[in-house]
């Protein structure tokens, strides 16, 4: 990561730069704004550390200048201490977080790290769009939110690797989706891509339809069949509703994991198999362990690298643009006004994106005009005013929590120093929060 720091005073300039250095970072220097700019244009630079009070030109005028030569360069502004004006001022300029001297090291390598990763999601991410753009992959993904960003980025670095992946969420999320979307990133590309729904498999066909059978292994089997571990060789195998395995073949399941080998129902003969197995699940499969529904040794097999999606309730910033996406997909010349778009984004929507799309269908199928307004909306949704007494507890929880935080976070102009004490907590676990909960302040 490379870092200007931006400050008049030399031993300051120095303090810094020793300590990030140490750090493991790149760092330049420059002794004013003008300085400053030159070097901004000069070089890439992935973030600023701007004194406000130079002798040149202030803070303000150096933040708006970088910002209008590269609206997603990253500024943190060190102000005078109590200065809470010129902290709401900058952080309104466009600053991502600011500083009060004297400068807390270990607080400043935390705002460091925060942006870091945020910097290498953000590149994760912009190579997923730009494969799925140039290789015209048969993907489309919307990710405007924090969490589905952080999605991807797990994407991308899991893609390439030849280990196990669990896919959680809510049944609608986008599970096999993003499936596969991983298989398309990976060596295996080339290769087929299989997926097995087991929910919609009956018991006693389950070890057949995994890894086929021979002729005559049981009344009805009049040819050899092959199963999907077969057919996904040199590919990739979705065990979609993996949590539905029954117990025998789970185990045959993790003996094919281990040896990368399998037997035909009604064979003698091991037959050895490249496969790369993703699962995708909407139970709690820890839960399921300790039940004794699920395998332990199989879950921490499947579990090699897990993926959490998240629910829409949780990123409902990304629901006007899902809509213009179903729109285009089916040709539609409907345009929703700003009450439709509003009352959609409010609504929680239980079935996820699923439940959205087929909402869009409806309505636009059932409006008497291409201008979709807030009485075109089916009634459950139309009518809906905000939570109930129904629901999950931790959901209805997670929201109330989420209203708090932008609350405060509002009433503090997106100061989170400030916001954090007004609420009784630390600004790391307001940062935690944040990002758990999908929180970003809108540019």
């Amino acid at each position: 990561m490379r870092i200007l720091i931006v400050d008049d005073e030399p031993l300051q300039r120095d303090m810094l730069s020793g300590f990030l250095k140490k750090q493991g970072y790149t760092v330049h220097e420059a002794a004013n704004g003008t300085e400053a700019l030159s070097q901004f244009m000069r070089q890439p630079i992935d973030l600023v550390l701007l004194d406000h009070r130079m002798p040149d030109m202030n803070g303000d005028e150096v933040l708006a200048r970088i910002k209008a030569q590269s609206p997603l360069a990253r500024v943190i502004m060190i102000t005078a201490y109590g200065a809470v004006d010129t902290a709401v001022r900058v952080m309104r300029l466009g600053a991502d977080d600011f500083l009060e001297k004297p400068i807390d090291l270990e607080a400043l390598l935390a705002k460091i790290r925060v942006i870091e990763e945020q910097l290498f999601i953000a590149d994760d991410v912009a190579r997923v769009e730009e494969t799925i753009d140039t290789e015209a992959l048969p993907v489309r993904m919307i990710a405007a939110s924090p969490a589905m960003r952080q999605v991807l980025s797990l994407v991308m670095r899991a893609a390439p690797s030849p280990w196990t992946v669990l896919i959680q969420g809510e049944t609608g999320t986008g599970k096999e989706l993003i499936a596969r979307l991983i298989h398309l990133l990976s060596p295996r590309k080339e290769g087929p891509f299989i997926p097995l729904n087991c929910a919609a498999v009956p018991e006693g066909l389950f070890e057949s339809e995994l890894f086929g059978h021979e002729k005559g292994a049981f009344t009805g089997a009049a040819n050899r069949r092959r199963g999907v571990v077969e057919q996904a060789h040199g590919g990739t195998l979705l065990l979609d509703e993996v949590g539905e395995l029954p117990l025998a073949v789970q185990a045959k399941l993790l003996r094919t994991l281990q040896e990368k080998t399998f037997s035909r129902v009604g064979g003698e003969q091991l037959l050895p198999v490249d496969v790369r197995i993703l699962a995708a699940t909407n139970r709690d499969l820890k839960q399921m362990v300790a039940a004794g529904g699920f395998r332990e040794d199989l879950y921490f097999r499947l579990n090699v690298i897990a993926l959490d999606i998240p629910p829409l309730r949780r990123r409902k910033e990304e629901i006007p643009e899902l809509i213009r996406f179903f729109l285009h997909k089916y040709q539609s010349p409907a345009v929703f006004d700003d009450q439709a778009l509003a009352q959609l984004s409010k609504y929680p929507f239980p079935g996820n994106i699923r439940e959205l799309e087929h909402v869009l269908q409806r309505t636009v199928t059932l409006a008497r005009s291409t201008n979709i307004g807030l009485r075109d909306l089916p009634p459950e949704i139309r009518d809906y005013r905000g939570a109930t007494s129904e629901g999950d507890l931790n959901d209805r929880l997670a929201e109330v929590e989420r209203q708090m935080l932008i609350e405060a976070l509002e009433r503090h102009n997106w100061v989170q120093t400030h916001a954090a004490e007004s609420l009784g907590i630390s600004e790391r676990v307001l940062r935690y929060k944040m990002e758990r909960l999908g929180i970003e302040k809108k540019r």
